[in-house]
């Protein structure tokens, strides 16, 4: 049987394996990974360091969160390099080694040594006291898992900078990058979506009254926003709504192609506010970063293409 002409359509098969392929498969250069590596471990640095002032208290030899506390929150398979680190100066000196592990994926050094250090320490962190896991928590770890995946390091890195020096060849695009990028993609869309249900069946999000909910109870320099709100149905009811339709634009948007630099951009500053709103700034900084997935490949070409779509 002859092939099919380049006029003929092609059977819709065909066209769907083609599609799976470009998005899973297609070789792609490290630049976008590499600004979501930078991000990732800026974000890293400061969760990880929100754990310092309590660390002893919580995880030392005298700490709250004891053996006995861990079996009762933990699961069979929850492992944790810090269960090891019994006295006060090995917990700190493990501590220590997750600073450097983030450090060195920031500047990108050693990054696929430091990408599954920063990894494996970050769950094992979280694996020591799940019960203080916050989202923002959660979201850094699949940004890493997914950095692991990657070659975040063949660009904006000390490693391409040493390659570049040594006179070797430049990283071309690796499969790994494509794998990597769609994975954060999907996960971006799907908790985009995940929230969006959640509201749905929540009475607060359909009367209007959830961004005042949210901002209620929270430390003073949340007053200022929760009494504005209080004093205006019409402006509570317009940021609820507006964020439940942020949420349905950016899951959906960033499926369509033409849409992508536009909705990515939008994801840049909604999903920090609303972070903010609900008193999780880092939670939403790490949705930013994850959206940074889908954007446009001409954002990281040098070429001045904010709101381009392809």
């Amino acid at each position: 049987m002859s092939s099919l002409s380049a006029s003929e359509p092609r059977p819709l098969s065909e066209q769907l394996g083609r599609a799976w392929n470009a998005f899973w498969f297609v070789p792609t250069n490290a630049r976008g990974l590499a600004v979501i590596r930078i991000a990732t471990a800026a974000l890293g640095l400061l969760l990880w360091a929100s754990y310092a002032n309590d660390l002893q208290q919580w995880f030392g030899p005298e700490g709250v969160v004891s053996p006995s506390v861990i079996d009762s929150w933990r699961s069979s398979y929850g492992i944790s390099l810090f269960d090891s680190a019994t006295t006060a100066a090995s917990l700190w000196a493990l501590y220590a080694v997750g600073f450097v592990a983030f450090a060195a994926l920031l500047v990108g050094i050693g990054t696929p040594f430091a990408a599954i250090a920063a990894a494996v320490l970050w769950v094992s962190l979280l694996h020591r006291g799940p019960m203080l896991v916050q989202p923002a928590d959660d979201l850094l770890v699949i940004l890493l898992w997914c950095l692991v995946i990657g070659r975040s390091g063949d660009a904006i890195s000390l490693d391409a900078r040493l390659r570049a020096i040594r006179k070797l060849p430049e990283a071309g695009p690796s499969v790994r990058n494509r794998l990597a990028l769609s994975l954060l993609g999907v996960h971006a869309s799907g908790i985009a979506v995940a929230a969006v249900l959640s509201q749905l069946k929540g009475d607060v999000w359909w009367d209007g009254t959830a961004a005042w909910w949210l901002v209620s109870g929270r430390d003073q320099a949340a007053g200022t926003l929760m009494a504005a709100l209080a004093e205006s149905d019409y402006l509570t009811n317009f940021v609820t709504h507006a964020i439940t339709l942020f949420e349905i634009v950016f899951a959906a948007g960033v499926w369509v192609a033409g849409l992508r630099g536009f909705v990515v951009t939008m994801g840049l500053f909604g999903w920090p506010l609303i972070g903010l709103l609900s008193g999780d700034l880092l939670w939403g900084c790490g949705m930013a970063t994850l959206g940074l997935a889908w954007a446009p490949p001409a954002w990281f070409a040098g070429r001045p293409a904010l709101f381009a779509g392809r």
